[in-house]
């Protein structure tokens, strides 16, 4: 091999080097970006399913309090 082609070679294996490093950093950042999210998500479902409850339970005393209304209102 001429001393061109070696350096050639040894600057592809250095830019190769140089993108492996690069991708090996752009995979920890998204494995944070990641579980982040994924925690992220929980919390969100989490919130919907107590947002649920709630929402069921505030229909649940309206229901009760309209029941308790036109039992007033036969009563008279």
């Amino acid at each position: 091999m001429s001393d061109n082609t070696l350096h050639q070679l040894e600057q592809l294996i250095n830019q190769l080097i140089e993108q492996n490093n690069t991708l090996k950093q752009q995979v920890v950042e998204l494995k944070q970006k990641n579980t982040q999210l994924v925690d992220e998500n929980e919390t969100m479902q989490l919130e919907a399913i107590e947002n649920d409850e709630k929402q069921k339970h505030a229909a649940h005393t309206l229901e009760n309090l309209l029941t308790k209304l036109q039992n007033a209102q036969q009563a008279n």
